[in-house]
Formats: structure tokens, C-alpha cells, sequence
């Protein structure tokens, strides 16, 4: 066997880790720039760095995802950011869906635009949408965010479901009023077939007073589910990190993502390319190893080895426990 023959069988085997793990799923952010202001992760707004490089193209968006591809991965999520802000993303997505071997293709988003754009993001290939929506009560959504949109956004998660895309919403978890929120989102979901995804707040570099006041542990709101009778779903090889609990009473599901317990990152199957062409082996590594050159020659094949190569400095873990975030300053960065 010669040493392309080699390669090209190494490349149809399972992306995994030296723990055993293996990576079905990849979020691509398609840019660092958002245009809210969340109390958690960019409370003064978005502000561009001067020594920022330029955005991974549509091109290379494409390469990166054929070549994540070839290691096994299933499903790509693009976020940001916020990627409405991209006029190319339609283009992004139709790159995503037409590739051989990627099953989903999701969004992340705040939602702004997005009465004006799922029509045409659906009609390019998107399967799935996650809107972020931290409050239902619209004085205190544009509160949290600096914008008073949450009818709109609402508005259009409805044409996102008529459409047939599965949706999924966002909600960080803050102790002050959490109990009145958990309501008004116990409500929503009786007849809203969306998945609400409660996740607890991550420290991170510019946020570490905002984090001491306001983090409220995940297990809280879950022991209150299963006590009211919410049962547990199986989680697929692509998911994310939330476990899903249904109720027959209800036609929406409830999600938590609960980075601070124990053994969180056993099940990890993700990996994040960031805007500026860095894979990101974990959402709070120290910093991203940089691939753009290797991106920039349109190889797939040529970054799926080296992604291959670097994927054993992988830690078993992220250091939140210890309030240790890496090289993460805001969520923004790379998607969260």
C-alpha cells in the first residue's frame, strides 16, 4: 500500500481523540461580529480588534466543511457571531447541504433578520435553526440583548416551523428570576413543538463579576423537570452537549447544557473552526491552531490530515471548574 493509499483510508476512519472519543459534528463560525449587546457576553457591544484578520471565504467555508467531511463528520453548524451578518451565508448553506456525508445542516442566531431570511436560508438546505432567547417578557428580552425585537423573532421561529425547519432555542440560565422565566417557557412550550435549551452561564474572560452574581447551577432546573414528570430522551451521535426531556403534556422539549458537572466533557463530539480559519479543539482552549494557509489551497484533503494530526492535543477536559476559560474573552469569538 502506497502512501496516498494509506492516507485515503486513514481519512475514512472516524475522527477520534486519545480518549476514545469521536467527532460527528463541527461548528463553523462565519464571523466574530455581532450586532447585540448581551448582558453576559458583550454588555459595551461588538468591538473589532485592530490586528483582526479577514473572514474564512465562501470558498474556504466549503473546504473546511469537505474536509470535516471525510473525517466522519455529519453535521455542520454555522454561527458566529451573528452569520446573518454575512450577505454570503444563503451560499454557505447550500455549500453545507450539497456536501457527500453532511446529514444537517444548522444555524445559530439571534434572531434579528430572521423573518426576512428563512425562506431563503431554508431553501438552500438548512435542516436546523437555535435562536437565542434568554427572556419571553419583551421589556426584559431587550433588557438583556439592548434591543426591543422579541414579537419579531417570534415571529419568525413561527415561518421557520411552517417551513418544516427544526427549531431550537437558547436560553442562558441567570438566578435572578430564573423561577418566573422557567414559567413563562413551561408555558410557551404546551403548544410550541420547539426545543428550549437552558445553559447554564460559562465564565469567561470579560465576564468574571457578571458570572459570580448571576451563575445558577443547570442541576436545579433539571431535578424541578423530572420531579414534575419529564423524561429523558437518547441522545444521538451528532447531538450537542444538552440532554433532552419530553412531557406528554407538552409539545415542546426542554434541553440543559451543564458544562460545570461532572463528566461533561466524557461525551464531547465537536470540534470549531473559528471565523479567522483556527481549529479550536475545545470551546476554552488557550488559543486555536491556525489552518488558513492550509484552508487558502482549497485542499479538503490536505486539512483533514492535518486536523487528523493536531486532534491528539485534545484535553479530556476544559478547566471551567477551576476558573480556568483559555484564550476565550467572550462567546462571541467562536459561537460559544
Amino acid at each position: 500500500m502506497n502512501k496516498q493509499e494509506i492516507s485515503q483510508k486513514n481519512l475514512q476512519e472516524p475522527l477520534q481523540d486519545n480518549y476514545g472519543r469521536r467527532f460527528y459534528y463541527l461548528r463553523l463560525s462565519v464571523t466574530d461580529v455581532c450586532n447585540f449587546r448581551c448582558d453576559y457576553c458583550l454588555p459595551d457591544g461588538y468591538q473589532a480588534g485592530g490586528h483582526q484578520q479577514p473572514e474564512l471565504s465562501t470558498a474556504e467555508a466549503e473546504t473546511v466543511i469537505r474536509a470535516f467531511a471525510q473525517l466522519g463528520t455529519r453535521k455542520v453548524r454555522l454561527s458566529g457571531g451573528e452569520p446573518s451578518l454575512r450577505k454570503d451565508l444563503p451560499e454557505m448553506i447550500r455549500a453545507a447541504s450539497q456536501t457527500p456525508g453532511i446529514e444537517r445542516v444548522a444555524i445559530t442566531s439571534n434572531g434579528y433578520k430572521l423573518p426576512s431570511v428563512i425562506d431563503t436560508w431554508q431553501q438552500n438546505g438548512l435542516d436546523q435553526l437555535n435562536i437565542s432567547i434568554d427572556s419571553l417578557d419583551s421589556d426584559e428580552f431587550a433588557r438583556i440583548t439592548g434591543h426591543d425585537c422579541l414579537p419579531k423573532i417570534l415571529t419568525g421561529i413561527d415561518r421557520a416551523l411552517e417551513l418544516g425547519v427544526q427549531v431550537k432555542t437558547n436560553a442562558v440560565l441567570l438566578s435572578d428570576g430564573a423561577q418566573a422565566r422557567l414559567q413563562q417557557f413551561l408555558a410557551w412550550l404546551k403548544t410550541t413543538p420547539v426545543t428550549l435549551r437552558f445553559i447554564e452561564l460559562m465564565q469567561t474572560g470579560d465576564n468574571r463579576d457578571y458570572f459570580a452574581s448571576n451563575h445558577l447551577r443547570g442541576a436545579t432546573i433539571e431535578q424541578q423537570l423530572i420531579d414534575s414528570g419529564w423524561q429523558l430522551l437518547p441522545r444521538p451521535i451528532d447531538a450537542g452537549p444538552a440532554r433532552e426531556y419530553v412531557h406528554p403534556d407538552y409539545a415542546g422539549r426542554i434541553g440543559l447544557i451543564t458544562p460545570y458537572s461532572k463528566d461533561f466533557c466524557d461525551s464531547c463530539n465537536r470540534l470549531r473552526i473559528s471565523a479567522q480559519g483556527k481549529l479550536h479543539l475545545c470551546l476554552f482552549a488557550d488559543a486555536g491552531l491556525d489552518l488558513r494557509e492550509t484552508i487558502r489551497t482549497g485542499d479538503a484533503q490536505a486539512v483533514a490530515e492535518r486536523v487528523r494530526a493536531l486532534i491528539g492535543n485534545k484535553e479530556l477536559s476544559h478547566y471551567l471548574q477551576r476558573g480556568d476559560t483559555g484564550g476565550t474573552q467572550n462567546l462571541s469569538i467562536i459561537g460559544g
